[in-house]
């Protein structure tokens, strides 16, 4: 008997009628700079003509073990944002602003309301960000993944002036650090989240958390996206530095921005520590160390200016609808310090 892809476990159909579904969702998010539409073999786009001296900032990442609580959830609908978010945080942190998106959805057995529902999600932060949803791969794989399962990964690229590329480089002592809300635990430590909520022998969907919040609906909100805040901000004041807090959480990421010889001071009671990571810290016996190694602890990201530009960032930020705070300072320190202090 002649076999077929579809005997081996592919569908081409269903593939196709995932392009068909996603074109108009993709085609929300196009910019003027995008020369050929979703489709071809490789997607074109044009540098946008006002940068002089362009430098491209590409980031490229995946949500991680969130994809097992959406699976379990059986909600698909947020964790495109996530995608989206972890690749452009990325790329904002240097001062670039986000031009394109591209993403990588693979699977086992292609459900096309399921992947419809992802890259959805996808379009919808590339909106929030102001990149086009410009291409992507969909990779139908017979026995690679369990049954309902899939992963994900997204690459992202950006553009700044090359004598405004936000180093670090210009960071001194009596600098002011500022932290911007979370959205929730982004997509970072969620092993360690499905272990406690293991040990813990939860029922995910029916858990309330002591004030009566869903720990269902806490964990999975999507990481929130930046970009138009920063570059707002970019406009009015100097940015020294920013570090996006992601794996590794406040301790290891805030160094990534800071040049030798400063330290960052931050304190901790400056800004209210959401329930999510309050039940997670008691429930898992979680020490404060490891709390901000793995966790962003609502800080998504954090930012260096000038003293005196301080209050006019916070008031920025404010109108661009961040919830901020002042975290902290920047500090002399000598080799062998650690060069964040969070206490």
């Amino acid at each position: 008997m002649a076999l077929t892809y579809r005997d081996a476990g592919v569908d081409i159909d269903a593939g196709e009628k995932l392009v068909e579904r996603i074109k108009p969702l993709a085609e929300k998010t196009l910019r003027k700079e995008v020369l050929k539409g979703i489709g071809g073999f490789g997607a074109l786009f044009e540098v946008p003509k006002r940068y002089h001296q362009p430098v491209l900032v590409s980031g490229a990442d995946g949500v991680g073990t969130k994809l097992k609580l959406a699976f379990e959830l059986d909600r698909h609908d947020s964790i495109g944002q996530d995608l989206v978010a972890m690749c452009v945080n990325d790329v904002i942190v240097q001062g670039a602003e986000p031009l394109f998106f591209l993403d990588y959805f693979s699977c086992g057995c292609l459900d096309v309301e399921i992947a419809a529902d992802v890259v959805a999600g996808i379009a919808h932060g590339c909106e929030l960000a102001g990149c086009a949803l410009i291409g992507g791969e969909t990779a139908e794989m017979p026995g690679m993944y369990a049954s309902g399962e899939y992963d994900l990964a997204g690459f992202a690229v950006g553009v700044v002036e090359k004598n405004q590329v936000i180093d670090g480089r210009q960071i001194a002592p009596g600098d002011k650090l500022i932290g911007l809300a979370s959205s929730g635990a982004h997509s970072n430590g969620y092993s360690l989240i499905r272990k406690i909520i293991e040990q813990q022998g939860i029922d995910l969907p029916t858990m309330l958390l002591p004030a009566g919040e869903s720990l269902a609906e806490l964990a999975m909100l999507p990481t929130r996206i930046y970009a138009r805040s920063l570059q707002r901000l970019s406009e009015k004041i100097e940015v020294k530095g920013i570090a996006h807090i992601t794996g590794g959480g406040l301790s290891e990421n805030l160094p990534r921005m800071l040049p030798t010889g400063v330290a960052a001071m931050v304190d901790a009671s400056s800004w209210p520590r959401p329930a999510l990571f309050s039940w997670l810290q008691k429930a898992g016996r979680i020490s404060d160390e490891e709390m901000y190694r793995v966790f962003n602890c609502g800080i998504g990201m954090a930012l260096v200016v000038d003293s005196s530009d301080e209050q006019l960032a916070l008031a920025e930020l404010d109108n661009s609808g961040e919830i901020c705070f002042p975290i902290g300072n920047i500090i002399k320190c000598h080799g062998g310090e650690a060069q964040v202090c969070i206490g």
